[in-house]
């Protein structure tokens, strides 16, 4: 597809690390390319559903269950082939953004060795190591709380040195909703923003009348 000078610009989707507490941003991971598809799932949490009450089989019991799973790739040619500007591609390839995706499946050094010296010390309860909150944004009218489910890296190419410098990543993320981070949060107010977005949404569909299905009432 050829573009002109005048084309919109395409955003880019990417993935958004806050402070839970301070809701400051730590770090912004932009895809170098978008995701040519989204896999959404929701599954609705009915009070009466499988194991539930079956005298309630038409409550929510919250927010339904989203997961989203896409596909990514990471490449350095392009960068590679202007190695004047482009130091950090030519002496690591791609790891640098590999190492920053890593990042956000588990705690950091400092933290460990926190834990680690809390536990030497002979503390006797230590609270779980707290994480980032992470935002999956999608445009401006898709920011969400968000948890990696799975993430996984297939390297396909490498520099003499063995620098990755092409690979396909594949993200599974789960929804946080005010269920899991609560009202008063910053994550469950972009939850509830996202949700009341797409309520917006539905009230665009244009109206439909019984008698399109055949029906002249129920």
């Amino acid at each position: 597809m050829t573009t002109t000078p005048f084309s919109p610009r395409p955003l880019k989707g990417g993935l958004v690390t806050i402070d839970p507490e301070s809701a400051k941003v730590l770090r912004v991971i932009s895809l170098q390319y978008n995701a040519e598809s989204l896999k959404r799932e929701l599954k609705a949490q009915e009070a009466g559903g499988e194991g539930g009450d079956r005298a309630e089989p038409t409550r929510f019991k919250g927010p339904a269950l989203e997961t989203i799973s896409f596909e990514a790739d990471l490449d350095a040619t392009d960068q590679l082939e202007f190695p004047d500007q482009h130091a950090n591609a030519v002496a690591y390839g791609i790891a640098p953004q590999l190492a920053a995706l890593e990042a956000l499946t588990q705690p950091g050094s400092a933290q460990l060795r926190k834990v680690d010296g809390d536990a030497g010390s002979g503390t006797l309860e230590i609270a779980p190591m707290l994480a980032p909150l992470l935002l999956f944004v999608w445009g401006a009218g898709r920011v969400l709380p968000v948890r990696l489910a799975s993430f996984s890296i297939t390297e396909e190419a490498f520099d003499p040195a063995l620098n990755p410098i092409h690979a396909k990543l594949s993200f599974s993320l789960r929804v946080l909703t005010v269920d899991d981070l609560g009202f008063s949060s910053r994550g469950g107010a972009l939850f509830m923003a996202y949700l009341q977005s797409r309520e917006q949404l539905a009230t665009k569909v244009q109206p439909v009348s019984l008698s399109t299905l055949g029906l002249s009432g129920v």
